[in-house]
């Protein structure tokens, strides 16, 4: 099975990140991630421990692979590995930026890159608010290259009753939007008013 890729960049929204690595781990889906700077930082200060706590467990499991972000020779840096997709989870505006014209200077744009040019997969959880014009500008661009563009919106028709709640719906939302499942749960599924 070819495995999913996961970026993580330096913008709010650490434990989606850890949520999606999780699930992907938790069904045996191989999964290669790989962390910027600015995301350890930011890892620290919202989960209270640092990303290598999280990055030792991960590695435990025989379906992971981490790569630096400076690791240009990594095999995700060529469209000729196969993968099955890449999210970028959260993904900062800089991110968003970087993506958007070709700026590859670095392993996780450069994953991105590959995935865009190669017509792979390639989920964005944008985190900012408000979005000025260039943001919009940006995240129009790459949904016209292919990307899909997948804010953190929780499900409020759901009820959810805590931030985990919140970090599953939006985790199911990735997993669907990478095809690694066909619909959400039937437990995370709109229903509608019943009378």
């Amino acid at each position: 099975m070819n495995p999913v890729v996961v970026g993580i960049s330096g913008a709010s929204g650490s434990a989606l990140a850890q949520g999606t690595v999780d699930e992907l781990l938790r069904r045996e889906v191989p999964t290669v991630v790989v962390c910027s700077n600015a995301a350890r930082l930011v890892w620290q200060q919202e989960m209270g421990v640092s990303f290598n706590h999280h990055l030792s467990q991960w590695q435990e499991h025989p379906h992971f692979t981490f790569h630096s972000i400076n690791e240009l020779l990594a095999p995700i840096a060529s469209g000729t590995y196969p993968t099955r997709g890449m999210v970028v989870v959260p993904c900062s505006m800089n991110g968003v930026a970087s993506m958007a014209h070709g700026l590859a200077n670095n392993l996780l744009f450069r994953a991105a890159d590959v995935c865009l040019k190669e017509r792979r997969p390639l989920v964005l959880v944008p985190r900012e608010t408000p979005l000025h014009s260039v943001h919009l500008e940006n995240l129009l661009t790459l949904a016209r290259m292919g990307a899909v563009i997948l804010p953190p919106a929780p499900a409020f028709y759901l009820k959810p009753q805590n931030i985990d709640d919140i970090v599953r719906f939006m985790v199911s939302r990735v997993l669907v939007a990478l095809g690694v499942d066909a619909a959400m749960p039937a437990d995370l599924q709109y229903r509608g008013t019943e009378d």
